[in-house]
């Protein structure tokens, strides 16, 4: 009998190895994506500036680079709209 958890790429460190007998591989790769942020967020200090964001800020580019993502992240949008619109008809010539 093969084990779900050691084919989907856990291995022996899987829900196994933390005693989570009765949990699903997917149960414990949503704790650890939900856990790590947190980790990374609780050791940051109130002392860690970015000292590149306050120079952007300071010569005004920083509203350069928030045109250049809002741009990037509209142009995915639109591709992806595009995309669906693409596929619905698509498949509405398929059930047809």
């Amino acid at each position: 009998m093969k084990n779900s958890l050691f084919d989907s790429g856990l291995g022996r460190f899987g829900a196994w190895g933390l005693g989570l007998k009765q949990c699903s591989g997917r149960l414990v790769l949503l704790l650890v994506a939900l856990l790590l942020p947190a980790l990374q967020a609780a050791a940051q200090t109130a002392t860690d500036t970015p000292e590149m964001a306050d120079a952007l800020r300071g010569n005004g580019k920083i509203y350069v680079v928030v045109a250049v993502v809002t741009v990037v992240l509209a142009g995915l949008l639109a591709f992806l709209v595009s995309l669906d619109r693409k596929v619905g008809r698509l498949e509405r010539e398929l059930n047809e």
